[in-house]
């Protein structure tokens, strides 16, 4: 049994190393140089071409290299009948807590009109704030979510969740439901996003919804773009509704020269990187998914292909 790898952004050789350190006997292969393709039944990609795809007639089970499934899901050659795994692992679920609380923090405590002021070489005093008297709502309690929710609480501030089905966190403020989403977002000071790109949720952060938040709030958006309605965001950052935003996803990646966003001095953009699947924690989960199709054992970390994560 082979298993391809693709990726423009991931490292092939880190992963190869790792793998074959754990399974000596791992064939390995990198597209698109990748030998007689009928030997290939599985396959290790991140936004993999259709071409790929296609041309994979063995293959029996594909292992996303992030969190977001969407493309895979979307891709108009994929068999239904092809299984998809996701890696879930506690460094991910780490990196993105990282991720949330720094951007959180620097919205909470000012850099971003630090960082302003100090390219004008203004002394620009805004008194802190008390974390308690901070708000942050979480969209999205999955694994990197909930654990992004409850590092916020360990840190003092006053969170809340929204999901789309009942979630119960020690010390978070918990809402679900689209009844509910206009009184989550209300007393939201910093929103962070992290749900999954789903029919329901494509453009759930709408004009209306960013109306609803607290005025000069800030949005953090690590899920994925299309979650957010673009045009009605930079709306909101030019009237101040919103005063700042940290941004790590978008429509289209990577984010022509050319887009609006790139103008806003209030934004923060980095570049799909909020937190990625690492070699040497997943290579564990991928060689144990290798070997439970071998076997016929069922497979771990599946996608609903029906609820699209």
């Amino acid at each position: 049994m082979a298993l391809l790898f693709h990726s423009q952004v991931d490292d092939p050789l880190a992963w190869r190393d790792a793998l074959i350190r754990l399974d000596p006997a791992c064939d390995f292969r990198i597209w698109p140089h990748c030998g007689d393709v009928r030997q290939i039944e599985a396959a290790l990609v991140w936004k993999p071409p259709q071409d790929l795809i296609d041309a994979l007639p063995n293959l029996r089970l594909l292992i996303n290299l992030g969190a977001g499934v969407d493309h895979l899901l979307s891709a108009p050659g994929l068999p239904p009948s092809i299984p998809i795994a996701r890696i879930v692992d506690a460094e991910m679920n780490r990196m993105m807590a990282q991720y949330v609380l720094l951007a959180t923090l620097r919205h909470h405590r000012n850099f971003g009109a630090f960082e302003r002021a100090g390219r004008l070489r203004q002394w620009d005093y805004i008194h802190p704030r008390s974390a308690a008297d901070r708000t942050v709502g979480v969209m999205g309690l999955g694994q990197l979510g909930s654990t992004a929710a409850l590092e916020l609480a360990r840190q003092g501030f006053q969170v809340r969740g929204w999901s789309r089905s009942p979630k119960a966190l020690p010390g978070v403020l918990t809402f679900q439901g689209e009844d509910s989403l206009h009184l989550f977002l209300s007393k939201t000071d910093i929103l962070v996003i992290l749900l999954p790109l789903t029919p329901e949720t494509r453009k759930l952060i709408d004009g209306a919804a960013l109306a609803s938040m607290p005025r000069g709030a800030c949005l953090i958006n690590v899920g994925r773009g299309p979650l957010v309605d673009e045009q009605a965001l930079i709306e909101a950052l030019d009237s101040g509704q919103l005063s700042e935003a940290t941004l790590d996803v978008f429509n289209v990646e990577p984010l022509p020269p050319e887009h609006p966003l790139w103008e806003r001095p209030q934004v923060l953009i980095t570049p799909h990187l909020a937190s990625i699947a690492l070699p040497e924690s997943g290579a564990v989960q991928v060689l144990d998914n290798l070997k439970r199709l071998r076997e016929g054992l069922p497979l771990l970390n599946l996608v609903d292909r029906k609820r699209g994560y």
